[in-house]
């Protein structure tokens, strides 16, 4: 590659990811941006239910507590951020990290993104003719409103370039696509407009790559065996050129792999029609994608293709559909395996007993370690196991009656088979099935919001 080029690393590949991530990426500076992917479909839901408890909720708290430990570190070496952490509420967030900010004494300029929560929205965007019919099935979206927890539009990248222009060095977002995060700063530094398609695709690829952070450098790989020092694995750098070329790698002296193989695991990831992988901003054709070992640890990617994006925003609602639980115990010694079809048995039968009656659709019964995983596939082992794991899992509208699977369970340690362990959990609770609803929904309804605040030294 020649000219300049923009290295960005992406230190959170999901809500939950190791807190290591962020500070191994911007600790001896070395990247021009870091960029923090937190949502997913269920996430939403998840936030918007704590928005509902409490008006100053429904953001990533993880992103908040993680800026305590990079914050100093980003305005040392003139790190931009752009992490969309907002959730459903990323005014609330931008004023929690404000508050960091001025704890630790650090100026910056904090950018929120909106716009993409249109729950409240739903009822006049359906009397405007927007049937938001769910993608697989057809059915319109107006019958099912009351069931409905969260509805975001998955924004594009154009907004963040926006406020990075505006000259933000926290940009705090809500739903956006995920390569966006990526693709933002790049939009920003080299000026690519919404028709530099090839570019827009290249870097929407690049986001790609670093979007589930360390999947891409060794992480979850088949051949794991042949990672090294999987324990102090790096956190993927994309180092891209204005032409839309990159280099993913990751930094010197960490652990992982970068190459051929990882990287085109990663590329395939959540992958549907390879030649035609839509985003708000461009249809990148992944078909195109060229790689090449570019030394140690670092693959060029070149080539890439793309075409204008279609006038839809692609949907994420998230509906209640019932509840579930599962419950758990492990059974070890002779005859262990059917031990445990017995406990699931007698468990069920005395709920049945009891008027509790779960259909065969929504009763499912495991013993792990005969083969479950890969069950229709493999045979149960030769050898019959001396432990295994019982799992009984089970789904109602009615949350009573999957609370009492969970009342029953502790009275099968001195009622069922000898060798029952494993209740120290105590009673499983029924939790919310998280229904997906994808829709799309016309881009001239949507309007992202930026804005920009700013804490002084």
């Amino acid at each position: 590659m020649t000219g300049r080029t923009v290295a960005i690393g992406n230190g959170q590949g999901f809500w939950g990811d190791s807190v290591r991530g962020p500070l191994q990426l911007v600790r001896g500076g070395g990247i021009g941006y870091l960029t923090m992917d937190f949502l997913a479909e269920v996430t939403m839901s998840i936030m918007q239910k704590l928005r509902a408890r409490n008006p100053e909720a429904g953001y990533a708290t993880d992103f908040v507590a993680q800026l305590e430990r990079i914050l100093p570190d980003c305005a040392e070496h003139g790190i931009k951020i752009v992490a969309n952490a907002g959730g459903v509420n990323p005014a609330a967030c931008a004023t929690a990290v404000e508050e960091v900010a001025r704890r630790l004494g650090v100026p910056v300029r904090v950018a929120t993104v909106g716009g993409d929560d249109i729950l409240a929205r739903l009822p006049a965007l359906i009397e405007d003719g927007h049937a938001l019919a769910n993608l697989t099935t057809g059915t319109p979206l107006a019958g099912e409103l009351a069931r409905v927890q969260s509805a975001n539009v998955y924004l594009g990248a154009f907004p963040i370039a926006e406020a990075l222009a505006d000259g933000a060095d926290i940009v705090v977002t809500g739903r956006v696509t995920d390569p966006s995060l990526v693709l933002a700063p790049l939009i920003h530094e080299f000026g690519w407009t919404a028709s530099d398609y090839d570019r827009l695709a290249a870097g929407t690829v690049a986001g790609h790559l670093l979007e589930c952070g360390t999947q891409s450098t060794g992480g979850n790989y088949d051949r794991w065996e042949s990672v090294p020092d999987l324990a102090g694995i790096g956190y993927p750098i994309a180092e891209v050129s204005e032409s839309g070329e990159f280099v993913l790698t990751k930094k010197p002296g960490t652990g992982g792999l970068v190459d051929a193989g990882t990287v085109t695991a990663q590329l395939l990831y959540e992958l549907g029609d390879p030649a035609r992988y839509l985003t708000p901003d461009v249809v990148a054709d992944f078909t195109s994608i060229q790689l090449a070992q570019d030394g140690p640890d670092r693959v060029r990617v070149h080539g890439v293709r793309g075409s204008a994006p279609t006038d839809t925003y692609k949907v994420s609602v998230s509906t209640l559909d019932g509840w579930r639980t599962t419950a758990q115990l492990t059974v070890g010694g002779p005859d262990a395996a059917a031990k445990a079809r017995c406990t699931a048995d007698l468990l069920l039968a005395r709920l049945a007993e009891d008027g509790v009656r779960f259909p065969e659709e929504d009763c499912r019964v495991e013993v792990v370690g005969t083969n479950v995983l890969y069950e229709g596939m493999l045979p149960e082992p030769a050898a019959p196991p001396s432990e295994v794991v019982l799992r009984v899992s089970v789904r109602s509208q009615d949350k009573a009656a999957v609370d009492r699977l969970g009342a029953e369970l502790a009275s099968l340690l001195t009622s069922g088979p000898p060798g029952l362990t494993g209740f120290a959990g105590g009673r499983p609770k029924a939790s919310a099935i998280v229904g997906f609803w994808p829709a799309l929904l016309e881009k001239s309804a949507v309007r992202p919001a930026v804005r920009v605040s700013e804490v002084a030294a």
